[in-house]
C-alpha cells in the first residue's frame, strides 16, 4: 500500500502538476487476474503490477490526428526521439519480464518540460505537414514500435540502429520517446 501511495503521489502531485494536467480515471492492474483448472491442476496469471491511466481530449478534426500508419507514397525516414537521453534502462520492460530478468533500473521521466516540448514539436511538425507518422516507444521498445508501424502499413523496414553498446537495451528499452516518419 505504501508503494501505491508513493506512485499515486508521484504521478498526481509531481508529474501532473508539472505538466499542467489532471488524470480523471486511474486503475491498477492488480485486479487483472485469470484462473483456470485443467488436467495438470490449477493455474492463475496476474498482470504485472502497473498503473494504467486513461486519457482523453476533444478532437476537432479526427483526420488531423497522428497515427502509426506509415505514408508509403514518398521516400521517408524513421527517426527516434530519445527522451531517455541514451540511458537505455530496461528494468521492468516487456523484454526483461519475458526473460525473467530484473533489467536493473526502470525507465523514468526526469524532465516533464522535455515531454511538453516533444508534444509542442509534434504539433508544430504536424501543422506544417512535415510529420507523416508517429508512434511512442514506451511500450515494448523501439523495435516493437517500428514493427507495429510496419504491420499497420503492410510493409517491411530496413532498420539501422547505428553504433550501440547494447543492442538488446537499445531495441527493448521502454524509455520515453517516439519514432517519427519524416520525408
Amino acid at each position: 500500500d505504501a508503494d501505491w501511495y508513493a506512485t499515486v503521489r508521484a504521478v498526481s502531485v509531481e508529474l501532473c502538476a508539472s505538466l499542467g494536467i489532471t488524470i480523471p480515471v486511474g486503475k491498477d492492474s492488480l485486479s487483472m487476474r485469470t484462473a483456470w483448472k485443467d488436467a495438470a491442476g490449477e493455474h492463475s496469471v496476474i498482470a504485472p503490477v502497473s498503473l494504467i491511466v486513461s486519457a482523453f481530449a476533444p478532437v476537432r478534426d479526427a483526420r488531423a490526428t497522428l497515427t502509426p500508419e506509415l505514408d508509403l507514397t514518398r521516400p521517408s525516414r524513421l527517426l527516434l526521439i530519445d527522451l531517455g537521453a541514451g540511458k537505455d534502462r530496461w528494468g521492468g520492460s516487456c523484454w526483461a519480464q519475458v526473460h525473467s530478468k530484473s533489467g536493473g533500473e526502470p525507465a523514468d521521466l526526469e524532465s516533464p518540460s522535455l515531454l511538453l516540448a516533444l508534444f509542442a514539436a509534434l504539433r508544430e511538425l504536424k501543422d506544417r505537414e512535415l510529420l507523416l507518422a508517429y508512434h511512442d516507444r514506451s511500450d515494448g521498445g523501439v523495435l516493437v514500435t517500428m514493427f507495429e508501424m510496419a504491420f499497420a502499413s503492410h510493409c517491411g523496414l530496413r532498420i539501422d540502429l547505428g553504433t550501440v553498446a547494447d543492442p538488446i537495451a537499445a531495441c527493448f528499452t521502454e524509455e520515453l520517446g517516439a519514432v517519427l516518419q519524416v520525408s
